[in-house]
Formats: structure tokens, C-alpha cells, sequence
């Protein structure tokens, strides 16, 4: 009898995690990007987005609580990250996002993050004393 009730909590928590992992999946996205322009406003960055290695130019749309990080208002041209959220036509909403070097960005970015690298060197670096 108890091998038959542990048996059925298994198979309901294993569906059950299941159920939950699929809802996520559907609502959030994982994606990564790179700013493209200088931050003039914080709630719309410019970037280039990869989603599934496909990499397009995109708005990165910040929720409330993604405003009130400091570290995201830190945020400079070339900077990398990786992002959950969910594309719109208007954007991308982010819902999370970390700040990751740009050797863990896929291939699709690696090529535009080295660029923007370079660029932002040579532009910056002559002006620095």
C-alpha cells in the first residue's frame, strides 16, 4: 500500500514539474545581446539580439524592476548580456538579464561584439589620458 502511494506522489510531482517548466518555457525567452548604441534612455536600449542564433537589431524594453538595478543603468555601448524575456513587435520585454563577457555570447554575436569592441577603442581610447 505504501509503495503504491509514494509511487503515485512521484509520477504527480514529476508531472507537476513538468507542467511548470513548459509554462516558463512558453512565456520567457533566453536571449542574448550587445548594446549597439550609446544609453540615452534606459527603458529602450539598442542592441543587437541573438534569439536561437539568429541575431537582428532589436529595442530592449527594461521592466520596472529591471530600471531600479544599478548595474543596468551602468550599461555602455559593446556591453554583453544574456536576457529572459519575451519578444514583442515593439522590442524585446526583459524581464532578467546578466551581464556576461562577450566570449560566452553564440556565434551569431561574436563577430559584431568584436567589432564594437574594437570601434569603441579606438574611438575612446585617444581622448583617455
Amino acid at each position: 500500500m505504501y509503495a503504491i502511494i509514494i509511487t503515485c506522489c512521484l509520477l504527480a510531482m514529476s508531472l507537476l514539474g513538468k507542467t511548470a517548466t513548459c509554462a516558463m518555457a512558453e512565456d520567457d525567452i533566453i536571449a542574448f545581446a550587445v548594446v549597439s548604441e550609446p544609453p540615452k534612455d534606459f527603458r529602450r536600449l539598442s542592441a543587437r539580439v541573438a534569439i536561437e542564433n539568429t541575431a537582428t537589431d532589436l529595442k530592449l524594453l527594461a521592466a520596472d524592476h529591471i530600471l531600479a538595478n544599478p548595474i543596468w543603468k551602468q550599461l555602455e555601448i559593446c556591453h554583453a548580456m544574456k536576457l529572459e524575456g519575451r519578444k514583442l513587435s515593439e522590442g524585446f520585454h526583459v524581464s532578467s538579464a546578466r551581464m556576461i563577457d562577450s566570449a560566452m555570447l553564440p556565434m551569431a554575436l561574436q563577430g559584431f561584439a568584436g567589432d564594437c569592441l574594437l570601434k569603441k577603442a579606438l574611438e575612446v581610447a585617444p581622448f583617455a589620458d
